[in-house]
């Protein structure tokens, strides 16, 4: 690989900050880049998201999802005589070359890209250097080149002077389309915009702004959000935005526990936060002060251990006792649900309501996504959803087109909606 003789990390403070209010900046989007410039035979360095799953063979992937969002920007491009060279990270290499897996190279994704694209796509096995260098500007009009794991350089996550200078080499124009890393500061999504005469958002970066900017600053009320997950701690910031914001919250998942025994219940084996106990407490207040209605389940499945084949029962949250624990919302919390769905015209959701990857489990999780697939086709609801497992589970019941929204960025998305600074939206071009 290149080495860097530059090493030590900066960020920019050249351009200004984008956050998340009516008056925002307006960016450049790839359209008006194309209208600004003529792009035949320019290189655009694109950052994309191919972070994608592989099957055990660690060759396969199983999920094209962000391969495939990833084409309306590439195929413009290259139909406005563009040459492509597509930067993205895979995993969380931490610096170190990693030939394959979740981790490893971005040889997996090649075939698939090349499928969608119609195209072949060079690769080449580093990210910047003489050799990199030499195969951008070899390319001829309307060419795809991929560059490898940007992690696999330290330099990327610190956004490094000299990596970045060094992705600033293989082009004059960038465009983001990476939602799910715009909330990072790194290399590829701040750093490079300096080396560049334009920065561009491609059309999945704008589509994912508009929805979200569109949900929370100007929504069709009520506005709800879904919340579910396991842990109370990581959900904090966004209840807390989300308290200012909405009309009902909805909650579900393991974190329902840790409210529940703020309000005094037993709540046997399942999993509890116990730091933020609390915390759940004071959220509750919150939601009451500021006239949000805040719905807890009723009810819930219970079984002796987090099994498939395991023991299971229905019992109301407030009979909870022994060796039992919580593993999805009953029916009748999911018949609450629905009530509550269906007076909603805008609805966000974040996070399973159950174990959803066990059959036995699945079912509330499942219902959720039938719910707001529902609203949205029967009464024009908006629905969003975001969060890797909430995505996975609607997708793999195939429920994905049927929903207003997917977000591909789960962090993102919850720090744009909490109001936070995305520096790989900061970082574009004003218009």
């Amino acid at each position: 690989m290149f080495r860097c003789l530059i090493t030590k990390a900066r960020v920019s403070s050249t351009y200004r900050w984008y956050h998340f209010t009516p008056g925002v900046a307006a960016k450049l989007n790839v359209e008006q880049l194309a209208d600004r410039v003529n792009l035949q035979g320019e290189n655009v360095l694109v950052r994309v998201d191919l972070n994608v799953p592989l099957a055990k063979d660690n060759i396969s992937v199983t999920d094209d999802t962000r391969i495939r969002s990833i084409v309306p920007t590439v195929n413009f491009l290259l139909g406005k005589g563009a040459n492509v060279i597509l930067c993205s990270h895979f995993g969380r290499p931490e610096g170190e070359i990693i030939e394959t897996g979740e981790n490893g190279r971005l040889n997996p994704v090649v075939k698939p890209l090349e499928e969608l694209l119609g195209k072949p796509v060079k690769k080449v096995d580093d990210c910047i250097g003489p050799v990199v260098e030499a195969a951008a500007s070899d390319l001829d009009e309307s060419e795809v080149l991929l560059l490898e794991n940007t992690r696999f350089y330290k330099g990327e996550t610190q956004n490094d002077a000299c990596f970045s200078a060094g992705l600033g080499k293989l082009a004059d124009y960038y465009v983001n389309d990476a939602f799910g890393t715009a909330h990072r500061a790194h290399s590829s999504t701040v750093g490079v915009t300096e080396h560049m005469k334009l920065n561009a958002a491609g059309y999945l970066m704008e589509k994912e702004l508009h929805f979200l900017i569109r949900a929370v600053e100007s929504p069709n009320r009520p506005l709800m959000s879904i919340v579910g997950g396991a842990k109370v701690s990581t959900k904090v910031p966004i209840l807390d935005s989300l308290l200012d914001k909405c009309d009902v919250i909805l909650l579900g998942g393991a974190m329902i526990f840790t409210f529940l025994k703020a309000l005094g219940h037993e709540v046997g084996k399942s999993v509890v936060e116990n730091d933020m106990v609390e915390m759940a407490s004071s959220l509750m207040m919150k939601a009451e002060d500021r006239g949000v209605k805040f719905v807890l389940p009723s009810d819930v499945i219970l079984a002796e251990m987090i099994d498939n084949d395991a023991n299971t029962a229905v019992a109301r949250v407030t009979d909870i006792s022994g060796e039992w624990m919580g593993l999805d919302v009953g029916p009748e919390t999911l018949q609450m649900f629905s009530e509550e769905i269906a007076k909603a015209n805008t609805i966000l959701w974040n996070g399973p309501m159950g174990v959803f990857e066990m059959s036995s489990f699945a079912n509330g999780t499942n219902t959720v996504a039938q719910l707001l697939a529902d609203a949205t086709s029967t009464r024009g609801a908006l629905t969003i959803i975001g969060g890797g497992d909430s995505v996975a589970a609607v997708n793999k019941i195939g429920l994905g087109d049927k929903i207003s929204h997917i977000s591909t960025g789960g962090g993102a998305s919850l720090e744009l909606l909490e109001g936070k600074i995305l520096p790989g939206v900061a970082a574009l071009t004003e218009v």
